[in-house]
């Protein structure tokens, strides 16, 4: 793979690794009435989504475990402002951050290559 896919990754695993130390312990009023813990969160997902949006078709295919089409949802998401929002990105940061986080492990451990830096 590439030096450019495995920095995507790093990203990935970068921001999602913030998310989960921004919001543990939060539940989800806690975390919508916190605006810096939400604005700083929100800053994270997107970095997540414009990520996944712009990672190598190639690379998808090789970690198909992960669900792209929920990231792809999520950036969706972000342009509406009601509740369906923070109900996507509440999903986001209780389910598929850390959905994500779990299969880039399992692909570090068995496909070290796909996040080498080395071409």
């Amino acid at each position: 793979m590439t030096i450019v896919s495995g920095a995507m990754l790093g990203i990935l695993q970068e921001a999602g690794n913030s998310i989960l130390i921004m919001t543990e312990g939060l539940e989800y009023d806690e975390f919508f009435a916190s605006r810096i813990t939400q604005q700083e969160v929100l800053r994270q997902l997107r970095a997540m989504t414009d990520t996944t949006f712009n990672l190598p078709y190639e690379i998808k295919q090789r970690m198909i475990e992960i669900d792209w089409e929920a990231w792809s949802a999520l950036s969706i998401q972000f342009m509406k402002t009601d509740e369906s929002m923070k109900d996507a990105v509440w999903f986001a940061v209780r389910s598929l951050v850390p959905a994500t986080l779990l299969w880039l492990r399992v692909f570090h451990k068995s496909s070290p290559e796909l996040f080498s830096f080395v071409d």
